[in-house]
């Protein structure tokens, strides 16, 4: 019954300690315990916190939608009961050039990779849908997105033989979870 609201940067590896593999480490993303690539799902940190139906919930990316950042932030501000935002954070153990992190946010949630939504518990109570979509359709270069990181690109080098498996599978998870988002976004709430 508290009104806490949490920000979460997540950069998808336990960074702090080296980038150790971990549940929020997503597939086929080479880190410390999964030199040949993490061979299972991401959890879906929003998705658990969605399901007890009265938390604030919001995926943001700063470098992608800066209006959907602040929309997020106010409403979580506004919203009696506990908020949680995730926020796609590149770090160094993503082996990009961190100058070009917000170029990194953008292109993530162009593709697909990190979709953003909003889930305001108090639609609901007026008989809206809760859950808004604020991602346009994925454009189609996941893979040109994962490269561009040496966490995947490494996968490529050190392991061809499971590396092509294991982006198709992210990928067809990325794109599974987008239109699961989807569905929610269309849900008739008025019934």
């Amino acid at each position: 019954g508290e009104d806490v609201n949490v920000l979460v940067f997540d950069t998808e590896v336990y960074s702090n300690t080296g980038g150790q593999s971990s549940k929020a480490t997503p597939t086929a993303a080479v880190a410390k315990f999964a030199a040949a690539g993490k061979r299972v799902r991401k959890k879906d940190l929003g998705m658990i916190a969605m399901t007890y139906g009265y938390v604030y919930v919001a995926t943001v990316g700063m470098g992608a939608n800066m209006n959907q950042l602040m929309r997020a932030l106010t409403e979580a501000e506004r919203y009696k009961g506990p908020s949680l935002i995730i926020a796609y954070s590149p770090c160094i153990n993503h082996g990009i050039n961190m100058a070009y992190s917000q170029d990194q946010i953008k292109q993530a949630v162009e593709c697909g990779y990190w979709p953003l939504y909003r889930y305001n518990p108090d639609l609901a109570k007026e008989g809206k849908n809760p859950f808004v979509l604020d991602t346009k359709e994925p454009n189609g270069k996941f893979r040109e997105f994962l490269l561009t990181q040496v966490r995947y690109a490494s996968l490529q080098r050190q392991f061809p033989e499971v590396a092509e498996e294991l982006y198709a599978q992210a990928e067809a998870e990325a794109m599974s979870r987008y239109a699961m988002y989807k569905r929610l976004a269309e849900m008739d709430m008025s019934k």
